[in-house]
């Protein structure tokens, strides 16, 4: 049998240096103790430190099974109450021990008392550490005793010292503008003080994280990034790509004849800048950002037809059928009236289609490919691919959008590479994670495009709501209302898709209520998107599947339910849906009885505000960059020690810092990669 995982190496701690590098997520001042008497006047939410001899400890129920202890010293007696314990507990706190415990005090039914204090039992001179002591994140099973001694002993090895040595002299630094990095202390010392801090340190700075010593490991840990991403954005200029000339522009042009509307001001400049990619004899890497409904999609075709009027091919990948589908509907008649031949390729088809699809993107019959993840499996090959369009980039991994290159001969020819968002991404992430990326923004909506009206109501306004929807839709306007799960849960006890649209069918018996969700086939969800677009079903009950990429002019109301349980972003998207035509719109946020606070907030901005950019701020101090880039997918570490939001005047010195050393020193930058990314030294290469 295999040998059991040691306590550590189930931490993922396996080397001193990762021990070295598993700091503190809190501290602890366990260097001051108080009497009872004085702990339990001074009541408090702060925890505190005090000890007493165990006068009594028996298990009661009261109303349900507890271990009760009783301990006193020379003045007073304090409770300690445990919910949850186990023998071993009781035979540490059995009567006539000694015990120093740290907890919050609070008035309990029997007077003053602790609820699951921390508890050592110990003699009664037992001297105080001289030190704050360190808590750190672990795993059921793995104490903090375990981790403190396993990082006690990782730290006394020789290699540890030879990690944590200096690479880059900080100290000789001339550089006004970096004055501020020369102050840091050593690496070593910053991971020591860390581990071991001094009782008079300043204790906020720590716990904030913003003590010199923190300030070193976020520099070191940033600097490592940066790196990383300069140099690939470096290499990236060494791969070939399809250069296109300027000269030709004929498809371009007729296709801004056949749009529908003219382009905003917005628009025109980054189409500019994308064509200025188009031209260079490197990968184009560009993120087209822009608010729902702001046009990112006729810029896209615009490339697109740039690239097909100079003999290239072009795929269009996207998240989800729904919203390939939504692309695939949009292009067709654009691209039909030029004479360019569309295909589509996803997971669903049939084998047949399939494959007709693939030989069509073979042998370059097919000028535009849109689909899923479908078009960058194993047995599509492209013929000529000269662009890649992809939306919702976030949602694939790093290493699916490297995929579209192709060989000539022994030499590699990667697509240019076009990326959209409608989930604008804040500018600290987009200079901390995109660093190899160039941006593009619309910042302007369309002309005629009014503003979503948002307004939150209490649950117990449904039969208002309902009311309301049956207003809209009597005036041949059509409606959504999004619920966020499927299937009942014991837990949140949500309404579901199923039981609403089941109430909304009888409540609305003129109108047509259809239903859509995640776990219907695609060709169901098609066949319902199609009947919600032509109007032959008026209000559409729904799951976040139509989040992106659904476009129906006439829908001009949308009822959220349990908005409380979404995300800054994703109602954002969702009420992207509606607006889009020249009647005014609005998204009525249903919420429950009982808010949090932070729910609260949320909300509140989401009612306030329609700017994306301001959202995406908001939605980074919720959730942070690993969500919010999709970068859980791709299995990459994210940044452990740096917060965006507080660190980021960080973020802008280091940048330009990594620069410098990339142009002065490649090979102490070389050094640093190799310390904090080791095998990983290009995880940010895309």
């Amino acid at each position: 049998m295999p040998e059991s995982k040691s306590p550590l190496s189930r931490l993922g701690l396996t080397s001193p240096a990762a021990l070295a590098l598993h700091l503190p997520i809190r501290y602890e001042d366990e260097t001051l103790l108080i009497s009872i008497d004085q702990a339990s006047r001074g009541l408090s939410q702060d925890a505190v430190q005090t000890q007493g001899k165990v006068i009594g400890c028996e298990v009661k129920f009261r109303p349900r099974r507890q271990l009760v202890v009783l301990i006193a010293d020379q003045d007073a007696e304090l409770t300690l109450r445990f919910l949850n314990f186990y023998p071993s507990q009781q035979k540490q706190m059995a009567v006539g021990n000694f015990l120093r415990v740290r907890g919050e005090v609070r008035q309990g039914f029997f007077g003053p008392e602790m609820v699951h204090p921390t508890v050592k039992q110990l003699l009664p001179d037992t001297p105080l550490p001289q030190q704050l002591t360190p808590i750190y994140s672990t795993i059921a099973g793995v104490g903090q005793i375990t981790v403190r001694k396993g990082i006690e002993k990782g730290l006394k090895e020789v290699s540890v010292k030879q990690f944590l040595k200096e690479i880059i002299p900080l100290s000789k630094i001339e550089n006004p503008k970096y004055t501020f990095l020369k102050e840091l202390p050593s690496l070593e010392e910053s991971i020591f003080t860390l581990h071991y801090p001094d009782p008079i340190i300043d204790k906020q700075s720590l716990i904030e994280r913003t003590h010199p010593a923190w300030r070193r490991v976020q520099f070191e840990e940033l600097l490592a990034q940066q790196l990383s991403l300069q140099r690939a954005h470096i290499e990236r200029q060494k791969r070939k790509s399809p250069q296109m000339s300027n000269q030709s522009g004929e498809l371009v042009n007729r296709l801004l004849n056949i749009l529908p509307f003219t382009l905003t001001k917005a628009q025109q400049k980054v189409w500019r800048e994308i064509a200025n990619d188009l031209e260079k004899s490197y990968p184009m890497n560009r993120l087209l950002q822009g608010d729902v409904g702001s046009g990112k999609t006729a810029v896209a075709a615009l490339a697109a037809a740039y690239a097909i009027d100079h003999g290239y091919q072009v795929a269009l990948m996207a998240p989800t059928e729904i919203l390939a589908e939504q692309h695939f509907r949009k292009f067709t008649p654009w691209f039909s009236e030029l004479g360019i031949e569309i295909c589509w390729l996803t997971g669903s088809l049939k084998a047949k289609e399939k494959r007709i699809a693939q030989e069509k993107i073979m042998n370059g019959q097919a000028q535009l490919a849109i689909g899923t993840h479908a078009l960058i499996q194993e047995n599509v090959e492209f013929k000529n691919l000269g662009l890649a369009i992809i939306d919702e980039q976030h949602r694939f991994g790093v290493r699916q959008r490297l995929q579209f290159h192709s060989q000539q001969g022994d030499e590699a020819i990667y697509a240019h590479q076009l990326m959209m968002s409608a989930t604008p991404i804040p500018r600290t992430l987009a200079m901390t994670y995109y660093a190899d990326l160039e941006i593009s923004v619309i910042d302007e909506l369309p002309p005629g495009r009014k503003p979503i009206l948002t307004k939150t109501l209490k649950d117990s306004r449904r039969p208002d709501v309902i009311q309301g929807i049956r207003a809209e839709l009597l005036q041949g306007r059509q409606a959504y209302w999004v619920c966020p799960l499927i299937e009942e849960s014991e837990v949140l006890q949500l309404q579901t898709v199923v039981d609403t649209h089941l109430v909304l069918k009888q409540e609305l018996t003129e109108f047509q209520v259809g239903m859509i969700h995640g776990k219907m086939s695609s060709e169901d969800k098609s066949a319902i998107m199609n009947e919600f677009k032509q109007g032959n079903i008026q209000l559409l009950v729904s799951t976040t599947v139509i989040e992106v990429g659904v476009d129906v002019p006439n829908a001009t109301l949308m009822v959220i339910e349990h908005a409380e349980r979404f995300g800054y972003s994703q109602i954002h998207q969702l009420r992207g849906r509606v607006g889009r035509g020249e009647a005014e719109s609005v998204c009525i946020l249903l919420y429950g009885e009982q808010l949090s606070l932070a729910a609260k907030e949320r909300l509140k901005v989401l009612r306030e505000n329609t700017d994306g950019f301001v959202i995406a701020e908001h939605d980074l101090s919720l959730r942070g960059p690993g969500e919010l880039l999709g970068a859980k997918q791709s299995g990459e570490s994210m940044l452990r020690f740096v917060d965006l939001q507080r660190d980021a005047w960080l973020v802008s010195l280091v940048k330009d810092f990594a620069h410098d050393i990339l142009n002065k020193s490649p090979q102490l930058a070389e050094l640093h990669l190799q310390r904090w990314l080791g095998s990983r030294v290009d995880y940010l290469k895309a």
